[in-house]
């Protein structure tokens, strides 16, 4: 096993990035970003990117990999991330991977699913189907075809919905039954914490607080530039992450300031919920829960210097 890489996760606006630059003033550290929204070039508003001072400060990686017209997979992700950790550990520094994205700490941890690839024809059928029908109903239909992945899917969770769906017409199997992951052993060893914030509606002020300051900072006209700029439409990726897509209906004059924002702010307080149930699944990240991130940081790099004595 060639070296060690560390890993913090946890839900939006848990306070993960601040933790992590944190650490990085008391260990040699390299942080590889864990998040499916800034991997793309422009997007820097609405994902609460780094600042390029804080960049320039602290090496990041698997930011700015892509432009929002283009697509980016779990797959390769993983073997992104691996590639970044190897070159981090070369260099007889630290890698920290930090995001929500749980889905691509699965795919690193646990390997990815025997899946086909998605196919651009039956998605928009389906996103057809949910705007005439609503996401509930196509759950009801995914029930019929799939109960153990509606079981695990909730009636409004429209990115998975979608993909059971596409998986079923494509292939004619249940995606329960091709989510046998297989996966070669990661070429270090990995240990993960995770921010278990005990206080879930001071989470739901920091959301609120951090869209407000995002609206503020230029969200609706970041995505007017990149409307102009790229060939943009709902069903991308990028459009889809949350703040982006309620900015879009604005823009699209669905409705009205106010309402985009109570939108963005519960969909934002869902994405937290499915990231907390996300973290709940994984047996191996060593839940951190401290009064604030100095405390934090603290217990962090105590773990990691005992870590870095014993190799």
């Amino acid at each position: 096993m060639a070296g060690r890489a560390y890993c913090l996760l946890g839900p939006t606006a848990s306070g993960k990035s601040r933790l992590a630059l944190e650490l990085a003033t008391r260990l040699p550290i390299e942080i590889v970003s864990i998040d499916s929204a800034q991997v793309y070039r422009g997007m820097d508003i609405g994902t609460a990117k780094p600042s390029r001072a804080d960049r320039d400060r602290v090496p990041h990686h698997l930011i700015d990999l892509l432009d929002p017209d283009q697509r980016y997979s779990a797959a390769q992700f993983r073997d992104d991330a691996i590639r970044s950790i190897e070159g981090i550990l070369s260099r007889q520094r630290i890698p920290l991977l930090v995001g929500g994205t749980m889905l691509y700490y699965r795919a690193l941890v646990a390997g990815l699913d025997a899946l086909p690839a998605a196919d651009p024809g039956i998605r928009a059928a389906i996103d057809a189907e949910a705007t005439r029908f609503g996401w509930p109903a196509l759950h009801a239909e995914l029930a019929k075809v799939d109960p153990h992945a509606a079981q695990r899917i909730a009636p409004n969770d429209a990115q998975r919905i979608q993909r059971a769906l596409e998986v079923w017409r494509v292939s004619g199997q249940p995606i329960s039954s091709l989510q046998t992951a297989t996966v070669a052993p990661l070429p270090f060893e990995l240990r993960a914490f995770a921010i278990a914030p005990a206080d879930r509606a001071a989470l739901h002020r920091r959301i609120a607080d951090r869209f407000d300051a995002i609206l503020k900072a230029g969200l609706i006209e970041e995505l007017r530039a990149l409307r102009k700029r790229y060939a943009l439409t709902p069903d991308l990726p990028s459009v889809r992450c949350v703040g982006y897509r309620q900015a879009w209906g604005y823009l699209e004059g669905e409705y009205g300031a106010d309402e985009m924002r109570a939108k963005a702010i519960a969909a934002t307080r869902q994405l937290a919920k499915r990231q907390l149930t996300w973290l709940r699944s994984f047996k191996d990240p060593e839940p951190v829960v401290e009064p604030d991130i100095a405390a934090l940081a603290k217990r962090m790099e105590e773990r990691m210097r005992r870590d870095l004595d014993g190799r």
